[in-house]
């Protein structure tokens, strides 16, 4: 057994130095790479994808977790064989070549977003998506599903996860979201949301963004911060973590809560379990346990009163022209502000989820063939209209915005608004558990999470599913509840409305 579980963890490892080679390299294009590098881009990434699936099918793969399969009672061992038996499985069956042409086309899409983007003209990278979706479609085929292509693809970002379940979730979720936003747009007091569109120097926002980052447990010495046009983390390895953000000198929130957002995807690549590095038990559970990390840190504790008792006065000795005279109220009250956006990254935490469900519908509408790539401009700016009551002036704003369809990444939207839900059940125990949490923020100390997170979810590597470990967590199944008396909660005093 021994012998056999070390040549297999062999075997494991050498796929994750594959996908840690392919994150580099993506690294790389978004934040360093020469324009004319492109083409040969294109060219490795196909081959480091190919070299990946050779070695997820490889016979030998195979025939080490039948040897394997069933016979572990260490539960690291239990995990790593199946996680990896579910991969592998899902990776037999889809040809190489599709693997190395979806890698090879995404590479030169994602530069062709970023023209399109600036241009706002979505015609320019339609074509792109029309073949993107192609061989998407040919990967769920492959792959197979019990209800609807979409579940192929959804079960890759969110193991377990099933369409239908989604739409209920969102259906349940709905209404009474719907209902909270129209209490606070009724509300007689709403704060001066003017007060972050001022003069927020490039500068100053860099060094306070790091700032924030450090003080809540990002190491330097392990990771970076760069600058891409859409912001990401990607970890190469729990030593190795990079972020991006993007500044916009008239808009504090874009940087700041950006980077408090990637961070919290940073502290958890960092807090993975380095002895377990490249294995299913040294990897994140899934993409929304992921997300709840990072809005758990953007939103729930960077955007509380008690986070910026602590840093106000450092923020606004930091900006001192732009928050002359704003007071600690004032200030939590503009970068709380519940106003439907156009951004989904820069959208308030009470209207998020429904741009989530825009693209959910959307995606779902694409992939089974009942939405034209060349209607998505008109079908997302009428989607905007119904579920938020604004309307984008043009592509850029609207079905350009997000990066995640150049890349060939469909089924993963889902798993923001899953993350919104997983990270306020958290922070619901996460407050039975340390009472004083909110009054140790106000003293500076934000190790105090930090650490509860370390032991109730990073360190666990994939050892749960994402509902199990919820459960696990939290002692209750997934529910709405939580992130529903969050809101209530926060927003009523802010607000001046009934909690």
């Amino acid at each position: 057994m021994s012998d056999t579980y070390n040549r297999f963890i062999e075997k494991v490892r050498e796929i994750g130095q594959l996908e840690a080679i392919e994150q580099l390299l993506e690294w790389d294009q978004e934040t360093n790479m020469p324009e004319r590098g492109l083409a040969a881009r294109a060219e490795h990434m196909a081959l480091a994808a190919r070299m990946k699936h050779e070695r997820r099918t490889s016979p030998e793969l195979g025939e080490l977790l039948s040897a394997l399969d069933g016979s572990a009672d260490d539960p690291v061992v239990a995990t790593n064989v199946r996680e990896t038996r579910r991969v592998y499985e899902r990776a037999v069956k889809v040809p190489g070549d599709l693997v190395a042409k979806i890698a090879s086309v995404s590479s030169m899409a994602r530069a062709e977003w970023v023209g399109a983007r600036k241009a706002s003209d979505f015609k320019r990278f339609a074509p792109y998506l029309k073949e993107l979706l192609d061989l998407k479609r040919q990967l769920a085929d492959a792959v197979g599903f019990a209800g609807e292509r979409y579940d192929a693809l959804l079960d890759e970002y969110e193991p377990g996860a099933r369409t239908s379940d989604l739409a209920q979730v969102f259906a349940e979720l709905r209404e009474p979201l719907a209902a909270f936003i129209r209490e606070i747009s009724s509300a007689a007091h709403h704060p001066d949301e003017a007060i972050v569109h001022r003069s927020f120097p490039r500068a100053a926002q860099e060094a306070f963004a790091r700032k924030l980052a450090a003080a809540i447990g990002f190491d330097f010495q392990a990771g970076r911060l760069d600058v891409s046009a859409h912001p990401f983390c990607t970890g190469i390895a729990p030593g190795d973590v990079r972020m991006t953000t993007r500044y916009h000198e008239t808009h504090f929130n874009s940087a700041i809560f950006g980077v408090l957002h990637e961070t919290g995807h940073g502290l958890y690549e960092q807090g993975l379990d380095e002895g377990q590095r490249y294995t299913p038990m040294g990897q994140a559970v899934s993409l929304g346990i992921h997300e709840s990390q990072s809005l758990m840190w953007e939103n729930i504790v960077g955007r509380s009163r008690a986070f910026w008792e602590y840093f106000y006065p450092e923020c606004r000795a930091t900006f001192s022209k732009a928050l002359k005279g704003v007071s600690l109220d004032a200030w939590v009250g503009a970068i709380n502000v519940v106003k439907p956006s156009m951004i989904r990254v820069e959208a308030d935490e009470a209207t998020y989820n429904l741009h989530i469900i825009l693209r959910f519908e959307l995606e779902r509408a694409l992939l089974d063939g009942n939405l034209a790539v060349n209607d998505v401009p008109e079908a997302w700016n009428a989607k905007m209209e119904e579920l938020l009551g604004i309307r984008p002036a043009g592509d850029a704003e609207g079905c350009l915005q997000d990066i995640h369809w150049s890349l060939g990444i469909f089924g993963y939207f889902p798993t923001y608004a899953l993350g919104k839900l997983y990270g306020a059940q958290f922070w619901e125990a996460a407050r039975r558990d340390i009472p004083d949490v909110e009054d140790r923020f106000r003293c500076g100390d934000f190790r105090v999470l930090l650490d509860w997170l370390r032991g109730n979810i990073h360190r666990r590597g994939k050892r749960y599913r994402p509902d199990e470990l919820v459960r696990a967590v939290t002692g209750e199944p997934l529910s709405i509840r939580p992130f529903m008396n969050y809101l209530h909660e926060k927003f009523a005093p802010i607000y001046g409305v009934a909690g």
